[in-house]
C-alpha cells in the first residue's frame, strides 16, 4: 500500500493502470476506518486490479462546524488497518483538494429534497464536489458505498447519470455491531452506556416491520413513540420512501420497494440508519 496526498502524485500512479486498461475500485472514505469500511475496501479490493482509498474528512459537506471539528481523524490506525487491502490511501489535505476552489453547484432533484436535505442545507452539494473530484482524478472502474447513507447512495447515482460518468456504483450492505448498531465513525463518540443504549434504534426498526400493517404513518408513528421513551435520544427525522424515488409512500404496497429511514441525536452524537420493508 502506497500513501499518496497530492493529486499529481496520484494520477502519475495510476496511468500505468489506466494504460494498461487495468480495473480500478475507488472507496471514498473520511476515515476513522471500521469494520464497515473495511468490507468496502475488501470487496473493491477483490473485484478490481487495483484498489484505492480516499482518506478526507471534506468540510463542504458539513453544515455544522462543531461536527466538523470534533469528526475523529486517525490517519495513522486508518493505514494500519488497511494495509494491504488497497494498492493506495490517498488522503490529500483540505489545501490540496481545494486548490481550485469549490464553486460547483449540484442540483440532485427529488432524492435530496427529503430526508437528510431539508435537515443538512448544502449537505449533499458538498458531497457531489468531493465525489464528482474523486472520479474526475481516479477515473474509477466501480465506487463502493455503503448503504448505511441510504440518501448518499442515490445522490451519488444521481452524479453519475448527470455527468455522465462511465463507472459503475457499488452500494454495500450495511456493516452492524453484535447490537445491531450500525457501525459508524461517529460511534467513537458514544459513551459505553450510550453505545449500548443507541443499539436500541435498531432493534424498534426491526419491531416495527413486524406490524400487522402498511400504512406507513402508523409505522413511523410507533418508531417516534419507541425512540421517545429513552432520555438520550432525539428523533431527527423518520420517513418511509420508495427505495428507488426516495419520495415517502403513504402504504408500503405503493412501491416496488419500502425503506425506512431515520436520523436520531444521541446527546449530541447524531446517528443514522435504516431498514428495508420490502
Amino acid at each position: 500500500m502506497t500513501l499518496i496526498k497530492t493529486i499529481q502524485e496520484l494520477q502519475k500512479a495510476l496511468a500505468p493502470a489506466h494504460a494498461a486498461g487495468k480495473t480500478i475500485g475507488l472507496v471514498p472514505t473520511m476515515g476513522a476506518l471500521h469494520e464497515g469500511h473495511l468490507s468496502l475496501i475488501r470487496r473493491a479490493h477483490a473485484e478490481n486490479d487495483l484498489c484505492v482509498v480516499s482518506v478526507f474528512v471534506n468540510p463542504t459537506q458539513f453544515n455544522n462546524a462543531e461536527d466538523l471539528q470534533k469528526y475523529p481523524r486517525t490517519l495513522d490506525a486508518d493505514l494500519a488497518l488497511v494495509g494491504d487491502l488497497a494498492d493506495i490511501v490517498f488522503a490529500p489535505s483540505a489545501e490540496e483538494v481545494y486548490r481550485i476552489p469549490a464553486t460547483e453547484h449540484y442540483d440532485f432533484g427529488p432524492v435530496e429534497q427529503v430526508m437528510e436535505g431539508p435537515a443538512r442545507p448544502g449537505h449533499f452539494n458538498g458531497v457531489g464536489i468531493i465525489v464528482k473530484r474523486l472520479f474526475d482524478w481516479v477515473d474509477p472502474t466501480r465506487a463502493y458505498f455503503g448503504e448505511k447513507d441510504y440518501q448518499q447512495v442515490a445522490v451519488v447515482k444521481t452524479l453519475v447519470r448527470q455527468c455522465g460518468l462511465k463507472l459503475e456504483i457499488i452500494p454495500c450492505p450495511i456493516v452492524r455491531e453484535a447490537s445491531g448498531l450500525a457501525l459508524s465513525s461517529r460511534n467513537q463518540r458514544l459513551t459505553a452506556d450510550q453505545r449500548a443504549t443507541a443499539a436500541n434504534i435498531y432493534r424498534i426498526l426491526k419491531e416495527s416491520r413486524d406490524l400487522q400493517t402498511t400504512d406507513t404513518q402508523k409505522i413511523i408513528a410507533f418508531v417516534a413513540r419507541e425512540i421517545e421513551k429513552y432520555d438520550l435520544f432525539k428523533l431527527e427525522y423518520y420517513q418511509i420512501v420508495d427505495g428507488e424515488t426516495l419520495q415517502p409512500i403513504a402504504d408500503l404496497t405503493a412501491a416496488p420497494t419500502a425503506v425506512g429511514c431515520i436520523a436520531v441525536w444521541a446527546d449530541n452524537v447524531r446517528l443514522i440508519d435504516n431498514i428495508r420493508y420490502k
